[in-house]
C-alpha cells in the first residue's frame, strides 16, 4: 500500500503545487520503504516465534497508522522519509511474505504450495485493488484524507486480529491441515534477533541462498521497484489519467490472485526451478513490450499486457518459498525472510534509479528494457539451484 499510495500522490498536481518536490525526492521515500519491507521480515519471522503472530501484526498495523496518520502534518522531505518511508516500512515488513510463510509451517503439512499462493495473491491484490479508491480520494479531496483513509484502514482491522488470529492450532485444539496427528504448541523461542542472524549466517554458506537472493532481487526489482511504484507515473506522462492508470493496476491485482493461486497448485506437483525459469522468462519479455504499448487510453494491447504481467505478479513466491522449504527445513520462513529482504532491496534501488532515470532522460524507457534483461538472468539463476540430495519432486509443500 504505502508505495502505490506515495506514487498516486506523487501524479497529482496540488501535491506538486503545495511541496514541489521532485519524483526523484518521491522515490526515495519509497526506496526506504521498501528496503525496510523486506530487512524487517526475518526479524518479524522470529518475534511471532517469540512473541505469536497474533502480537506481532497488531503492533506492525498500529505502527502503520501512526506511519500514515503523522504525514498529513508534514511539511518537509525528512518527515515523508521518517513516516512513510520508516514507519510504515517497518509495519508493512512485520507483516511482509515471512508472516504467510510462518502460518502455514505452523497450520498446515499439506497443499502447502496452494496455501501460500492464496495467501501471498490476497496479500498483493489487497494493496493493488485499495489503490482506485485512493486515487478517487486523491483526485477529489487532495491527498491527507486518503492518508487518514490508510491509518483508520489499519487500524479497524487490529481487533478483528487480535480477536481471531490464532498462533497455533494447539491453541484451538486441532491438527495442523494434513497432519497425522496432534501437534503441540512450540515453547517461545528467545533471542528473535541472535536467531534471525544465526539462520542467515548458516544459509549464506550455501549456494541456494545467493541464488534464490538474487533471483528474488530481480523479481522485487521488476515488480515493486518498478511496476508498482512507476507505473502510474509512467502512464500520466503518456496522457493517461491517474484513476485509470491505478485502475489498471488494481487489474492487475485481480489476475495475480488467479496467477498465484495456480502457482501454489503448480508448485505441489512439478519441479519449483524451472517454473521460476519460466515466471521470470515470460516476465522479461513482457516488459520489453511495455515501452511501445503506453499511451493517453486503453487499448487491447495494453490490456493484454496486464492480464498477462497480473498472472505472472508474485507467481514467483510459493516456489521460491518451496525452495527455501526443502534446503532449509525449520529455518525455512526466517532464511524466507533474508530472501524477501533481497527481494525489496532490489525494488528499492530500482524504485529509486527509475525516479532518477525520469528526472534525467525524461522517459522511463531505458528502465523497462533494463528490468527486462535482469529477468532474463534471473531466469537462469532458476534453473541452476541444486536439488537436494533425496528431495521428491514438490518435498518443500506436500
Amino acid at each position: 500500500m504505502p508505495p502505490l499510495f506515495l506514487l498516486t500522490v506523487l501524479s497529482a498536481p496540488k501535491f506538486y503545487q503545495e511541496f514541489g518536490w521532485s519524483r526523484g525526492t518521491i522515490a526515495a521515500a519509497v526506496s526506504v520503504n521498501l528496503a525496510l519491507y523486506g530487512l524487517t521480515a526475518p526479524f518479524a519471522a522470529a518475534l511471532m516465534d517469540r512473541y505469536g503472530i497474533r502480537k506481532v501484526v497488531a503492533v506492525a498495523l498500529s505502527v502503520i497508522a501512526l506511519g500514515s496518520g503523522l504525514t498529513v502534518w508534514m511539511t518537509a522531505p525528512w518527515q515523508l522519509l521518517l513516516c512513510w518511508g520508516l514507519l510504515v516500512g517497518l509495519g508493512s515488513g512485520s507483516m511482509a511474505l515471512a508472516f504467510a510463510a510462518t502460518v502455514t509451517n505452523r497450520w498446515f503439512t499439506e497443499r502447502r504450495g496452494l496455501v501460500t499462493g492464496i495467501l501471498t495473491a490476497a496479500s498483493a491484490s489487497g494493496q493493488l485493488i485499495f489503490l482506485p479508491l485512493l486515487s478517487w480520494i486523491v483526485s477529489r479531496y487532495e491527498w491527507r484524507p486518503a492518508a487518514v483513509t490508510v491509518a483508520l484502514a489499519a487500524l479497524a482491522v487490529v481487533p478483528f486480529v487480535w480477536l481471531l488470529l490464532h498462533d497455533h492450532p494447539a491453541d484451538v485444539g486441532v491438527k495442523p491441515y494434513g497432519a497425522k496427528e496432534f501437534v503441540p504448541k512450540p515453547e517461545p523461542v528467545p533471542g528473535a534477533a541472535r536467531r534471525a542472524l544465526t539462520v542467515l549466517f548458516s544459509a549464506v554458506r550455501t549456494g541456494p541462498f545467493w541464488l534464490l537472493a538474487g533471483s528474488f532481487a530481480i523479481c522485487g526489482a521488476s515488480t515493486n521497484g518498478l511496476i508498482q511504484t512507476h507505473f502510474v507515473p509512467a502512464s500520466h506522462d503518456h496522457g493517461m489519467p491517474v484513476t485509470t492508470a491505478a485502475s489498471l493496476l488494481a487489474v492487475i491485482g485481480v489476475f495475480d490472485v488467479v496467477g498465484t493461486v495456480a502457482s501454489g497448485w503448480f508448485t505441489d506437483r512439478f519441479d519449483a526451478r524451472r517454473l521460476l525459469a519460466v515466471y521470470y522468462a515470460l516476465r522479461g519479455i513482457s516488459l520489453l513490450f511495455l515501452p511501445i504499448l503506453l499511451a493517453p487510453s486503453v487499448h487491447p494491447p495494453m490490456l493484454f499486457f496486464i492480464v498477462f504481467y497480473g498472472l505472472d505478479w508474485v507467481a514467483t513466491v510459493p516456489p521460491t518459498l518451496a525452495l527455501c522449504r526443502e534446503h532449509y527445513g525449520e529455518d525455512s520462513p526466517i532464511v524466507f525472510g533474508w530472501v524477501l529482504a533481497s527481494h525489496q532491496v532490489g525494488a528499492a534501488v530500482v524504485a529509486f534509479l527509475g525516479g532518477a532515470a525520469r528526472d534525467r532522460f525524461g522517459s522511463y524507457d531505458v528502465v523497462w528494457i533494463a528490468s527486462g534483461a535482469l529477468c532474463a538472468a534471473a531466469a537462469l539463476m532458476a534453473l541452476v539451484i541444486r536439488r537436494r540430495a533425496g528431495a521428491p519432486l514438490a518435498t518443500a509443500v506436500a
